[in-house]
């Protein structure tokens, strides 16, 4: 829960961003506190509230969410062998607060530390979860009587954010780095051709674990 804490405050500043634009995209405050406590899924939710800001309907809105959220598959699977001994719902408790901070704290803190796991993970997710749900649902009472600020670059705290976390964990060796350069070229690519972003960041993730997984095989020994 102490070693979350300097990405929670961060997160809670992001929190307080989406809750203001939110409001101001015309969510109630008790409606962005229950999609943070049930989505809890920041990336999915800002892109969720854009697609209805944009005109989307609900069906929209869920497909762009869910898109966004497949990286989860991922990062969950990651989890497997920390969470295998704990009973199901606490199993299925872990994977609803894990975030992209816990995990990426929990992984990096167990590299130095083996014995690290499964509470480690819980603690700094519960840290998280209130953290977001708490922000989120303050800044929309305070985006309800705020003017625009989205017309202000507030919208950008997100991109920071996400910006920061891709740094902290980016790979050191130009090799390992390749999946990623190339996921991020692409998805530009793609969306200034005027794919929608949702599918655009779909594409050139998949492309770029593809070559990540060609990396590895072409430097396994013969």
């Amino acid at each position: 829960m102490l070693s979350i804490l300097p990405l929670a405050v961060g997160a809670a500043l992001y929190g307080l961003a989406f809750g203001v634009l939110a409001a101001q995209a015309g969510f109630p405050w008790w409606g962005v506190g229950l999609m943070s406590a049930g989505v809890h899924a920041g990336s999915s939710q800002i892109v969720a509230v854009d697609q209805f800001s944009a005109g989307s309907g609900l069906g929209g809105a869920i497909v762009a969410g869910a898109i966004m959220n497949l990286r989860y598959l991922g990062i969950t699977a990651s989890l497997a062998g920390i969470l295998a001994r704990l009973p199901p719902w606490r199993r299925l408790l872990a994977l609803h607060l894990t975030s992209d901070e816990n995990w990426a704290l929990t992984l990096s803190e167990r590299g130095k530390d083996p014995s690290i796991g499964a509470l480690f993970l819980l603690g700094a997710g519960s840290v998280m979860f209130v953290t977001w749900f708490a922000s989120t649902a303050l800044g929309a009472q305070i985006g309800a009587i705020l003017p625009d600020l989205d017309a202000a670059g507030l919208g950008f705290a997100f991109t920071a954010a996400f910006i920061a976390m891709a740094r902290s964990m980016a790979p050191r060796r130009i090799a390992a780095f390749l999946p990623w350069g190339m996921t991020f070229v692409l998805a530009i690519g793609l969306v200034s051709a005027g794919i929608s972003r949702a599918s655009a960041i779909l594409v050139a993730s998949l492309a770029g674990l593809a070559l990540a997984a060609l990396l590895r095989l072409c430097q396994r020994p013969a």
